[in-house]
């Protein structure tokens, strides 16, 4: 199988340099200075086990890969850029490719099956940095990541049997599961409280992030209840993720997660399909979210350069959440 890394930022970069480093074929499509970087001395990877300059093939855009029977393409995108990066799959492609969404929240798979036949979910425990073009970093152990997968909407075929036993060859913990939407749901409660270091500048585990992450969960919980979402119970997480873990590896810095550090570059952020998801939801099943409203559109305020990082307290979050008026007909 060649694996083909869709979007080779921090955690496509450390997913395809671990399947290269493990002997397997990968392209990834990467672009700018990251894409010249990586053509020029080869991808950085640095780890709490190594730190290798890697020869990834890589490319700019879909249409430079001659496809062909066995590719798996695996979307390592934020959301925002799915929609545009799917046409260019599909008119290099076709609709044959088996695509896997690599990818946090839980749209990328409904965007998918509207172009592909043959769509998958991954869940993605994987603390990646990525600041440097053409280094990317990864900070979890005693694996690079758990990233389990399944067929979508549901179930798991040989595809899946496959690629997980790739992945568990390459440094990574891969189980199929059948239910996989259940997982990135869970993922998603603690995707939501990405964005508040961007907003406060305190760090993720500190007091203040602990305490509106622990609201923004439940205003989530509440729209997963209502709208019958079902999760994998606490013991089942535990069992089949192992005792990975965030590490800072010394040298490197290690960032304040996938938002702050799309902050940072000047880069688009997808808090509209994180925090975005559980509007959505509130919406949609008469539940309040102010919280989260809130989250979204200050994180879009800083994104466009309209209001600096660190501007507000958690306190100031939590007071202009109170001040959200109720959705019509809660």
């Amino acid at each position: 199988m060649r694996y083909i890394i869709y979007g080779a930022g921090g955690v496509g970069g450390v997913l395809g340099g671990r399947l290269h480093q493990a002997g397997r074929d990968v392209v990834l499509i990467a672009r700018g200075a990251h894409l010249d970087a990586i053509r020029r001395d080869g991808l950085r990877l640095v780890t709490t086990d190594c730190d290798v300059r890697l020869p990834v093939p890589a490319v700019s855009h879909p249409r430079e890969i001659d496809f062909r029977s066995g590719d798996a393409v695996i979307l390592t995108m934020k959301t925002q850029d799915t929609e545009a990066a799917l046409l260019e799959l599909e008119n290099a492609g076709g609709l044959d490719l088996p695509v896997v969404c690599c990818q946090n929240g839980v749209e990328n798979e409904r965007i998918a099956a509207r172009r592909f036949a043959r769509v998958y979910g991954m869940v993605v425990y994987l603390w990646a940095t990525f600041l440097d073009a053409g280094t990317v970093i990864g900070n979890t152990e005693p694996y690079s990541g758990v990233l389990h997968l399944g067929c979508y909407p549901s179930g798991v075929d040989g595809f899946c049997d496959e690629i997980a036993a790739d992945l568990n060859a390459s440094h990574f913990l891969s189980r199929p599961r059948p239910a996989i939407m259940g997982y990135k749901y869970s993922k998603l409660l603690g995707n939501i409280g990405t964005a508040i270091p961007a907003l406060t500048g305190d760090s993720i585990g500190s007091a203040p992030q602990r305490r509106l992450n622990a609201i923004l969960r439940d205003e989530a919980l509440a729209c997963y209840r209502a709208a019958g979402i079902s999760l994998p119970d606490e013991a089942e997480l535990k069992e089949v993720n192992g005792n990975y873990r965030r590490v800072a590896i010394e040298g490197h810095p290690s960032g304040e997660g996938s938002t702050w550090q799309s902050v940072a570059r000047g880069r688009t952020i997808e808090t509209d399909y994180l925090n975005g998801e559980v509007v959505l939801l509130g919406h949609l099943h008469g539940v309040q979210t102010p919280l989260n409203a809130v989250i979204r559109r200050l994180t879009n305020q800083v994104a466009l350069g309209r209001e600096q990082t660190g501007r507000w307290t958690a306190d100031d979050l939590e007071a202009m959440a109170g001040a959200v008026p109720a959705q019509p007909g809660s």
